[in-house]
């Protein structure tokens, strides 16, 4: 949405960001009455606060179920919030995100599920530890059984993207939108699969994403040629 997003407050005059802080109450004051003094910029991100720490502390206490639903809910309210344009520039795709995504399907899948194995188990111990640092298990760890978690979560994160990267895009013609429709084609394809594709597939997915994000950020020509020819490798 597009805001005003460095404010003043109608009360006592207070300036601040609301693109740093993400809340409408003078810091000072707490007042709610402000008024915008620069112009309507694309804003979606927000300060949003992401950590597992409560979850991974009952691993010796908790059911496995317990901790995966429990896990599945904190990644579900963080993805909820996170937004990829602040102040009118659009932001990377995180690896925090990916594996936010990819836990809380796992989660939610172990959750309900009547067995778990002991590969399942140590792949949800995984992700559980190090996604709210940015670290995802590589590809050729996934279990076979969450190949469409990995899977669906790579499409939700990167059609989550491009509706945030689409905000922003100037009008573009030729090899950009090129890019933009054969993602959207191989996300779709992935989706009608329900995720279940190799996990390199959809690791190269992401990469195109990053690469195009880089071209539109940075105006690195390379990025486009890169994101180009990764298309030509996703099956």
């Amino acid at each position: 949405m597009e805001i005003r997003g460095e404010r003043k407050c109608s009360s006592c005059g207070e300036r601040w960001s609301y693109y740093e802080t993400g809340s409408v109450s003078c810091p000072a004051c707490g007042s709610v009455r402000s008024v915008g003094v620069d112009e309507r910029t694309e804003h979606t991100a927000s300060p949003v606060s992401f950590d597992l720490t409560p979850v991974r502390n009952a691993i010796d206490e908790d059911p496995l179920h317990e901790l995966a639903d429990r896990a599945a809910d904190r990644t579900r309210e963080y993805t909820a919030r996170v937004g990829f344009v602040h102040a009118g520039e659009l932001q990377l795709l995180e690896e925090t995100y990916l594996a936010a995504a990819e836990l809380r399907r796992v989660g939610t899948t172990l959750g309900h599920a009547m067995r778990v194995t002991d590969e399942e188990e140590l792949y949800f111990l995984d992700l559980l530890r190090g996604a709210d640092h940015g670290e995802r298990p590589a590809p050729e760890t996934v279990p076979e059984t969450f190949r469409p978690e990995r899977g669906l979560a790579v499409t939700s994160s990167v059609d989550a993207y491009l509706t945030d990267l689409r905000r922003v895009l100037d009008e573009r013609e030729g090899p950009v939108d090129t890019v933009l429709s054969s993602v959207t084609t191989h996300r779709k394809r992935i989706e009608a699969l329900d995720g279940d594709v190799d996990p390199q597939d959809a690791e190269r997915l992401v990469a195109t994403v990053r690469d195009l994000s880089v071209y539109l950020r940075e105006d690195d020509e390379m990025a486009l040629a890169r994101a180009q020819d990764r298309l030509d490798d996703v099956a």
